[in-house]
This record gives structure tokens, sequence and C-alpha cells, in this order.
């Protein structure tokens, strides 16, 4: 049986209007919605550092407000990613890397970078871009995840340089983005994106039934050969091995999100 207290299942960002009322009781105080965000999912991911700097104080405070389980992923700055030549990034990594997110902590989960949809894949660029992220932060582990959007990243090629830096990437659930599962790293990050306003956990049962089943398969060290893929799966995993899954709600009817994350901690409990 998979070890469930190694998949961790949330939404993008806390602060969404159309929570207010439903997900979030009325009247509560919008600076209690992160606690209480918290306390019903095991992780989220932070939008807002994509778009500009946090402070020091700023990661701190959203550590404090969570509990000790909890864990953030972050997306990282948009002005590292969002650039003609990735091999020119490292004055940005570096500045969002120190910008404070060491305070999280513990709490610090996996660095996703994500990329324009028009970014193609560039071999050499691509890996100086990779050969820049560095492994820790005053003493945390880092754990980086590409969020790649462009079909030519759906080669051999990509999967090879990403696993040989030990980079996870993004298994999106869309057909909106490439959508493949193969593994680059010793940890899962997905984010689901279909969602549906007519379900009042956005999924249909059976849908998150099976996602619940995915995940723990993931929690397990396999590979599931059901989702799309570039490779065929690796051997199945050793018994007793363990891999920590990220798994979100994101986009699709947004609204149903907490919903949907809820009912799989649900299942996986």
């Amino acid at each position: 049986m998979a070890n469930t207290s190694r998949i961790r299942v949330g939404v993008g960002g806390w602060t969404y209007e159309p929570w207010r009322g439903d997900f979030y009781p009325t009247g509560l105080a919008q600076s209690r919605e992160l606690a209480y965000a918290s306390e019903r999912l095991s992780s989220i991911e932070i939008n807002g550092t994509y778009y500009s700097t946090q402070k020091p104080a700023t990661f701190a405070k959203w550590r404090d407000a969570t509990p000790d389980a909890f864990m953030f992923s972050l997306k990282a700055s948009r002005f590292a990613t969002n650039r003609r030549v990735l091999a020119d990034a490292g004055e940005s990594i570096t500045r969002f890397v120190g910008s404070g997110i060491a305070e999280l902590g513990s709490k610090l989960g996996p660095i996703v970078w994500q990329f324009a949809p028009s970014k193609r894949f560039e071999a050499g660029d691509f890996e100086a871009f990779l050969e820049q992220l560095p492994a820790h932060v005053d003493g945390l582990k880092l754990r980086h995840v590409m969020d790649v959007r462009h079909e030519s990243f759906k080669t051999s090629d990509y999967l090879k340089l990403a696993r040989r830096h030990h980079v996870a990437t993004v298994f999106t659930d869309s057909d909106e983005y490439p959508s493949f599962a193969d593994l680059t790293a010793d940890f899962v990050y997905a984010r689901l994106m279909r969602a549906d306003a007519k379900f009042a956990a956005g999924y249909s049962p059976k849908a998150l039934d099976q996602w619940a089943e995915l995940a723990g398969l993931w929690a397990k060290a396999e590979e599931p050969a059901q989702l799309p893929r570039i490779e065929p799966p690796h051997a199945p995993g050793s018994p007793g091995r363990t891999r920590d899954v990220f798994m979100y709600f994101i986009n699709g009817a947004k609204e149903r999100a907490p919903a949907a994350a809820m009912a799989l901690l649900g299942r996986l409990s």
C-alpha cells in the first residue's frame, strides 16, 4: 500500500473571490484564509512569486500561518524563464533563490520554472539554464520542476537532459499544453486542469477514484502506464520504495478546486 503521507494535494494560490462564502465561510477575515486553507489541504502552489519578488518577512509569515506538515511549492520568477536566451538567466535565478524563500524552512517544496508556450526546446541553451539552478539555499535542498509548454519538449532528448540534471517535469492533465507523464526526477509534480463546474467536487467520483489510484502508484515509485508518455514506462518500483507526489487542482472550473483537492485527500486517507 502506498505511503499516503508522501502525497500532497492542493490548489494554486489561496486568494480567490469566488471561494469566499463557498470554500471559505462567510465572514472569514481574508488574513485568515491561508490558515483556513492549509488546515484542509496539504500543499499550495504560490503563483505570486512568478509575477513579483516577495520579501523574506512574507515567506516567514506564510510559514508561521500553516501547520507543521504543510508544504508550499513556488513558481519561480518569470524574469528567469521568459527570455530568448536561457543561458543568460543566471542573475535572475540567483535573485529569486536569494529573495528569502529559505524562510519557509521545511515547508519549502518544489520550485516550478514555468516557460512560455512559445518557448521551444533547444538542447544547448536549455542545458545552460539547468546548469545554473542551485542545489541548495541556506542549507536547504532545492527541488526544481520544469513546466514546459511547447510540443518540441516531447522528445527523448529533453527527457535525457532533465534526468541528467535531476529536475522533474510537470505532468499537466490538459489538452491545452503538452501532456506527458515520463518521470525525470525522484518525485512527481502534477497539475490537474479538467475541473468541471457541473460536479460539486469538480470531478466525477470515478475520476477522483482514478486519480487517487494513480497517486498511490506514483508514491510507490511506480509509473502508471495509462497516462500519455514519450517513452515506455520503466520497470515497476521495488517493494518498500516511496516517492514524494505533489498534485494541484488548477484552472478548469477553479471555483471547484478546493472541493476537488479535499475529495482526493479524503480518498487517500
